[in-house]
């Protein structure tokens, strides 16, 4: 709260909060009036429908969770578990945490459930995503982005992209532990020269294809040239 100079701080008990619906002019709520509307937290989830993963965006996804089955519940679980498996569907459940409703999406993992909080519409800012003029790339261009995408296509392996800071942090705390100076990484200032879009996926694609040198073949031991 800013107040004038000479104006001593308000109390913080006569503060009250309120939503502004047009210019200075304000709706006061109070405590009370959010507890009456407030969703009480519930420990159990409503599925309300079935849809395919594939669509869904995934900027709706918000945070993941590991769903356990509590008591006599894992029957159904495991039941569930397996329609969804076979199926190829998901479901979407509701359920209330924190004082807020949340809409869920349920899936079957490797052996399990796995949950993920949803944004809702309203809260994704469909207007600041960038409209991308395609005509702007050439049929050329495009075709050997497409050649370099299928060359550098593999396997989702998770375990390979690791946190750098972190791992750095540890390094640093087991160094000062055995009292030893660590150097700061130094980052260049030189901006990165700029390349021209073909020449880079000519570049890359050529080290994708480079063919691995082998080595020249041998007779095996033991054995001589036949003589006619």
């Amino acid at each position: 709260m800013f107040t004038r100079e000479d104006q001593p701080p308000i109390p913080r008990n006569e503060i009250v909060k309120g939503y502004e619906f047009e210019k200075d002019r304000y709706v006061v709520i109070g405590k009370e009036d959010i507890e009456k509307i407030a969703p009480k937290t519930s420990t159990e989830m409503q599925i309300v429908e079935f849809v395919r993963l594939s669509e869904i965006d995934p900027v709706y996804l918000e945070t993941s969770y590991y769903v356990s089955p509590e008591g006599a519940g894992e029957k159904p679980y495991a039941l569930l578990f397996e329609a969804l498996r076979e199926s190829g569907y998901v479901a979407l459940a509701e359920f209330a945490m924190r004082r807020r409703q949340h809409t869920v999406v349920i899936r079957p993992g490797s052996t399990g459930i796995i949950a993920h909080t949803m944004y809702y519409a309203d809260e994704i800012r469909k207007s600041e995503e960038f409209r991308t003029d395609t005509g702007l790339a050439s049929k050329k261009e495009l075709d050997l982005a497409k050649t370099l995408i299928e060359a550098m296509a593999v396997p989702f392996e998770p375990e390979k992209f690791k946190d750098t800071f972190r791992e750095n942090l540890l390094a640093l705390i087991a160094a000062r532990s055995k009292s030893k100076e660590v150097s700061a990484a130094q980052a260049s200032s030189k901006p990165a020269p700029t390349m021209d879009i073909i020449q880079a996926l000519q570049e890359s694609l050529a080290v994708r294809r480079k063919p691995v040198a082998s080595a020249p073949r041998q007779a095996p031991p033991g054995r001589k040239k036949a003589r006619r």
